[in-house]
């Protein structure tokens, strides 16, 4: 780059900060009254949607049905391991894989991965089912995830 680009590149990059520094000094000015104070932004629009005549219940269903059509995945873990990959590699058909829960105990229901319930396995018209046996609150989901 010769030094006459560089001269009209740096001409040009100052023009652009005059330009920017002139808008924001336009800016503030739009935003004080003429005694120096800062004046509040009213939002008409969005007090009139705050102060409708609609009763709660009315805005959580109205909240819910945005949500209700969205596919979750739910699945039932029966327990879980760790092996190396030397063993992994190993198994075949007939292997045995030793969990960490107990024979008997409840099993895990997560939704999308977040354990949600606890419950027995059942079996209807000849197939798997889940019978829910602990429901875990809102409050401790919210707490387990954070």
């Amino acid at each position: 780059m010769s030094e006459q680009d560089e001269t009209e590149l740096g001409d040009d990059w100052a023009a652009a900060l005059d330009e920017q520094a002139a808008e924001e000094t336009v800016a503030k000015a739009d935003s004080v009254s003429d005694n120096g104070t800062v004046e509040t932004a009213t939002f008409d629009e969005l007090e009139r949607k705050a102060s409708g005549n609609v009763s709660a219940d009315t805005k959580d269903e109205v909240q819910l049905d945005v949500i209700l059509d969205i596919p979750v995945t739910i699945s039932m873990e029966i327990g879980r391991t760790q092996i190396n990959i030397r063993n992994l590699l190993q198994l075949n058909e007939g292997s045995v894989v030793e969990l960490d829960r107990f024979a008997g105990e409840p099993m895990d229901v997560l939704v999308n991965g977040t354990l949600i319930a606890h419950g027995e396995v059942v079996v209807v018209n000849d197939k798997f089912g889940i019978r829910l046996t602990d429901v875990v609150s809102p409050s401790e989901r919210v707490r387990r995830l954070g």
